[in-house]
């Protein structure tokens, strides 16, 4: 997990410094940004913190022409919210779906379509408290760490039970990796092996009995 290093290199913050790859910079009053690479394709991936304004347009102003977002409803992704270029530079679809704000947790599909990697950088406010911590309803849902953090789903404190499965998709092969399940009792581990999420990455998590990802995170913790 990275959050006490980034906590430490804040004056990065100060000077603008980020590199192109998914990373955090985090300042003490826990406002700062997370910049993620979106390669061509789809990709899985989460808001990683709490902005102003937590909406599609909100979180990705700027993105590419044509650039397309899926949001999941619970049982399905919706109706598909695309971005339109110049002149217009503006997200289309669904009002709905253009107004639902996309908490920290959330995963969303985001489809690049062109042929080089672009930049998201989100902005705002490390989530704390209670708002570090995410509903996992039973079933199949979309989600990733509240924390911008990187790590195994344990050091993420993500509470596996026997039964559970995770599916993480993979950009460069365009599919799912071979399925991560939980054995419980009195094995209590993953098979083949734990699986592992980058800052902003989520992953279909199928939660067996519905449960709560409580973190409780505070940056002076």
């Amino acid at each position: 997990m990275r959050t006490k290093t980034l906590l430490l290199t804040a004056a990065l913050a100060a000077a603008g410094i980020a590199s192109s790859m998914a990373q955090a910079v985090y300042s003490v009053n826990a406002v700062g940004y997370v910049n993620k690479s979106i390669p061509p394709g789809f990709s899985l991936i989460t808001n990683p913190l709490k902005a102003t304004d937590n909406t599609v347009p909100g979180l990705l102003p700027g993105v590419p022409n044509g650039t397309a977002v899926f949001l999941w409803n619970g049982n399905a992704f919706a109706s598909t919210l695309t971005y339109i270029g110049a002149p217009l530079n503006r997200w289309q679809g669904d009002a709905t779906l253009l107004a639902r704000p996309v908490t920290p947790g959330q995963g969303f599909f985001i489809k690049n379509p062109t042929t080089a990697a672009f930049t998201v950088t989100f902005v705002g406010e490390v989530p704390q408290g209670i708002d570090s911590n995410v509903a996992v309803p039973a079933g199949l849902t979309p989600l990733g760490s509240a924390v911008p953090q990187d790590g195994t789903l344990s050091a993420l404190q993500f509470p596996a039970a026997g039964g559970d499965q995770v599916f993480i998709y993979s950009n460069a092969s365009g599919a799912y990796l071979p399925t991560f399940s939980y054995i419980g009792a009195p094995l209590n581990r993953w098979n083949p092996s734990e699986p592992t999420l980058s800052v902003g990455d989520a992953a279909f998590i199928r939660k067996a009995t519905a449960a709560s990802w409580n973190r409780n995170f505070s940056v002076n913790g």
